[in-house]
């Protein structure tokens, strides 16, 4: 079996870690019990947390157990790491919402057979708010030597831009307690994040070590980048969700449907459970044929289903080839066909125009945006090119009925082999 310091090495999800001698050992010669931190400042988690999710997948079918906490405490202070001004501090209601959410999200990722590497999820909430102010800084900060949180990369940047408050410069504290409460309830020994919590891994690590002796592990992974090197997060714009209700199947299959080749390598390892070997000869068959795009279907495959599961993938895969030509548009249902449909260029009629009578397909085609002009439309309909629900359109002056409109109120247009639009009727 292989070592999983090295199949995480391999992968490139360690970007920087404490002794990793020590480490390897704690990992070789027994189960280590170690966590991953995951604070509720949206309605859901995003890609960048699937780094984490994976990576606490990984570590347990290595024979470990993981602990995941979901920051109803820390969530309502929120995190500086990454922020160039003051979070706005979301209300306790919709953070208490968003800890169910998210301590749901979480559970689909591990395994909670019991067993000694059963996972846990618990929230930071249960301890940190029976704390009170004089046993914070008593027993907590006391441990926190000043010019060492000063120190820290995040505080010195925001105190260079203009100035942190107390609030945000105190949430290293709370994450550091929150390691050594783990530490002390259930043993654990490892705490793992993204690169950019590195100080505050540390500040637990630390703090442990101060406050009991104990030598403990942190480990980091790098930030997942875009090819213009910003991140595939929540909060740079362009987020890819992990719920269905923030972003729909569809359109996350779509994403990683999407990839660059360049990409392949890099997110066929972070992102899936594949062998080293079959990863490398997707990537051979991403130089050798990429037109065929091995990669990325395998890709968007296998976190489809890692996010969504089989009947969910199976239902987008149907609808990415029915909206090509490729399959039965009939046969999709409303949902997945609205998802698809979402994707694409369209125009949206009203009920009450339709009741008028629909418009010809050449000015639909024009609408939708999938031809530069209606003389387009009509070219590439005498051409033989333009489709209305994957039948091929004749007449240049043909108009679709209401019969034609799927679940009564889509039409699918397309020209060419790629080329797709679409017409939404709304009520009104």
């Amino acid at each position: 079996m292989t070592d999983i310091i090295d199949d995480l090495s391999w992968r490139g999800l360690i970007a920087v870690h404490t002794d990793m001698e020590d480490l390897r050992k704690a990992l070789d010669t027994g189960i280590v019990t170690f966590y991953c931190g995951f604070d509720p400042t949206a309605a859901g988690l995003h890609i960048g947390n699937l780094v984490q999710l994976l990576t606490m997948r990984r570590l347990q079918l290595a024979g470990h157990r993981p602990i995941a906490i979901v920051g109803g405490a820390t969530g309502l202070i929120g995190d500086p790491s990454g922020k160039s001004v003051e979070r706005v501090l979301n209300e306790r209601e919709v953070v208490v919402g968003w800890v169910e959410r998210i301590r749901a999200e979480v559970g689909r990722f591990l395994d909670f057979t019991p067993g000694p590497t059963a996972a846990l999820v618990v929230s930071n909430l249960d301890w940190t708010g029976q704390l009170t102010a004089i046993d914070l800084l008593r027993d907590i900060g006391k441990h926190f030597p000043v010019n060492q949180m000063l120190s820290r990369e995040v505080v010195r940047t925001r105190m260079e831009a203009g100035g942190i408050s107390y609030t945000e410069f105190s949430y290293q504290v709370l994450q550091a307690n929150d390691f050594l409460e783990l530490h002390n309830r259930h043993g654990v020994t490892l705490q793992t994040g993204g690169s950019d919590q590195w100080g505050n891994l540390v500040a637990g690590v630390d703090l442990i070590r101060r406050a009991t002796g104990d030598v403990v592990h942190a480990l980091a992974t790098p930030l997942i980048t875009k090819a213009d090197g910003t991140k595939y997060g929540k909060t740079e714009g362009g987020a890819i969700w992990l719920s269905p209700e923030l972003m729909s199947p569809y359109a996350f299959y779509q994403f990683w449907l999407n990839r660059a080749d360049d990409e392949m390598p890099n997110l066929l390892r972070v992102f899936t459970f594949r062998s080293r070997e079959e990863i490398e000869d997707l990537e051979r068959q991403t130089v050798e044929r990429p037109a065929a795009r091995a990669a990325q279907r395998t890709l968007a495959e296998d976190v489809t289903i890692l996010v969504h599961g089989e009947q969910e993938h199976a239902r987008v895969v149907a609808a990415s080839q029915a909206l090509f030509g490729q399959g039965d548009l009939g046969a999709l249902d409303e949902n997945t066909l609205t998802a698809a449909l979402a994707e694409v260029p369209s125009v949206t009629l009203s009920a009450a125009e339709v009741a008028a009578g629909l418009p010809p397909v050449a000015d639909l085609m024009d609408a939708a945006g999938i031809v530069p002009s209606k003389s387009a439309a009509r070219r590439a309909i005498t051409e033989g090119g333009a489709y209305l629900n994957n039948e091929k359109v004749t007449a240049p002056d043909a108009v679709p009925s209401a019969a034609d409109l799927l679940h009564g109120r889509f039409l699918v247009l397309r020209r060419g082999k790629r080329t797709v639009g679409g017409v939404e009727v709304t009520p009104g």
